[in-house]
């Protein structure tokens, strides 16, 4: 016992809210410090939150994301200013990220033309989204790929320990939260395996969602069995928004002809091991084929990126991603990641063409609703044409000032006409957008600020595929374990939770 309290004690986590601390206080003691010239500075700092103001108003950033700033800078005058620009001087990501993030998408993935005619010949609605997440997204659509859809975590997780014993070159496991139990012990048993086998297995995880679990026994078994795990922009004790870009991908690639992607991370809750939260809502797909080429890239940009080293070998070697051959199947699909490196939010842009391409009905699960004015006028904008927009949100929230925000949205788009539902038997964690039966998006973008702008993001893109009535069937049942929220619900909340809601949502871009 107390063994394990001295661990806790000098454990990593430990040391750096530690040094956070001692961050914090010594600048309380430089403020405090200034003592009488405290006026003079006060001056200096109203004229810098006057100038930031006006340089807010003329940036190209979301208009919601700079009113928020402007509220801080007002009311704080003192640390609001301050706080921008320490906010904007050490938000980039270094350089290093950047350029091998970019060279190695464009050296390793080359868009087939001929497959972009055949999908404008079969879906000229949604050629013009292929195009842009080809151009902006730099990841390619497919012709000839297979695709499962599981509509649970569980399936998903039967099907990967599955599909990883087949394992003969390599397994690519990304995820954004990794916890020990169950699930992680099961898959750390066959990983080892594999790996002693002589199959290159990788574990990326992310500094912050996963980070400072990482000195857990299990992880030591997972390195002591030939497992190469990795962190991608580990968390440091130092006060910089850098700490916001977080790796929130989950893809696992095998030998590099299956990849599995959606909103399930290696936690016992994804699967319904345990509950939290009363029933977990999550889903994946399974893609067979060319289009596996876009995870396996995927995974080994941020692979490099997070080390050190020069780029991994295999990405110097064209012929070390495979591409196998499948027959065309009945549609197109088109992964693609999204990354905070550029100024495209293409999974924002992405979930906003395929609402505006709408004309009879559109279907979406989120589990957290944080949005701009441009997503909330889409959104409005759709179900005022006429078209059918039914929204899922979880009912059981485990993010409670998310879910205050969310209420403060909702009466604007019921009173539009988009139909607002909560899935009743606990949380959705599922992510995902059905246009008309003929195009859908699943993966891991979250319809909020962090998903749109600050994160690492993977999904897919299906035109005209089968799996889509899949996606449409389980939205249905879905949507009836839910209640839909009406105009009355909203009015008759309690008064202290419009009010925090309200409070909340002036600065929901920063949450």
């Amino acid at each position: 016992m107390l063994r394990k309290i001295f661990r806790k004690i000098f454990s990593r986590a430990a040391i750096i809210v530690l040094l956070l601390i001692f961050q914090i206080l010594f600048l309380m003691l430089a403020v405090a410090s200034i003592g009488e010239r405290f006026y003079f500075v006060y001056i200096l700092l109203i004229i810098l939150d006057a100038v930031l103001v006006i340089y807010l108003m003329n940036k190209r950033e979301p208009d919601s994301y700079k009113l928020a700033w402007i509220i801080l800078i007002s009311v704080f005058p003192l640390f609001g200013g301050l706080t921008y620009l320490f906010y904007k001087q050490t938000q980039k990501l270094p350089k290093r990220i950047e350029e091998r993030y970019q060279s190695i998408t464009r050296e390793k993935l080359v868009q087939d033309t001929a497959v972009l005619n055949e999908l404008a010949a079969a879906d000229p609605d949604h050629i013009s989204l292929a195009r842009y997440t080809a151009a902006f997204g730099m990841f390619p659509v497919y012709r000839n790929f297979q695709t499962e859809y599981f509509p649970v975590g569980e399936a998903q997780f039967e099907a990967m320990l599955r599909e990883i014993e087949r394992a003969e070159l390599f397994v690519f496991l990304e995820y954004f939260i990794v916890s020990e139990g169950y699930m992680l012990e099961t898959l750390s048993a066959l990983l080892i395996k594999k790996a002693r086998q002589g199959v290159d297995v990788r574990l990326m995880y992310d500094g912050i969602g996963t980070g400072l679990k990482a000195d857990s026994e299990q992880f030591a078994a997972l390195r002591e069995g030939g497992v190469q795990c990795r962190a991608f922009n580990p968390f440091r004790p130092l006060l910089s928004s850098v700490q916001n870009n977080r790796d929130h991908r989950k893809i696992v690639v095998i030998d590099g002809v299956t990849a599995f992607s959606g909103g399930t991370n290696l936690a016992d809750e994804y699967i319904n091991r345990i509950e939290r939260f009363g029933h977990w809502k999550d889903t994946a797909v399974m893609i067979r084929g060319e289009a596996v080429r876009n995870y396996t890239v995927m995974f080994l940009q941020l692979w490099d990126t997070a080390a050190v080293t020069p780029p991994d070998q295999i990405m110097k070697e064209p012929e070390a991603l495979p591409l196998p051959e499948y027959e065309a199947a009945d549609g197109f699909i088109q992964p693609f990641s999204d990354s905070p490196l550029d100024k495209e939010p293409v999974g924002k842009l992405a979930y906003m063409e395929l609402i505006h391409n709408a004309r009879r009905e559109v279907c979406i699960t989120t589990p957290y609703l944080i949005i701009d004015e441009e997503m909330m006028n889409a959104l409005c904008f759709a179900a005022k044409k006429g078209v059918d927009v039914k929204l899922i949100t979880p009912h059981i929230p485990d993010k409670w000032y998310v879910y205050r925000i969310a209420w403060t949205l909702y009466p604007e788009l019921i009173e539009a006409g988009v139909k607002v539902y909560e899935y009743t038997p606990g949380f959705i964690h599922a992510k995902s957008c059905v246009s008309d039966d003929n195009a859908a998006m699943v993966g891991t973008v979250n319809f909020d600020y962090r998903s749109f702008y600050l994160h690492f993001e993977s999904a897919a893109i299906l035109y005209g595929c089968s799996a889509i009535k899949d996606i449409k069937a389980d939205f249905g049942r879905t949507l009836a374990a839910s209640q839909q929220i009406t105009i009355e619900d909203c009015r008759n909340r309690p008064l202290l939770h419009k009010i925090s809601g309200a409070l909340l949502n002036m600065f929901a871009p920063m949450l």
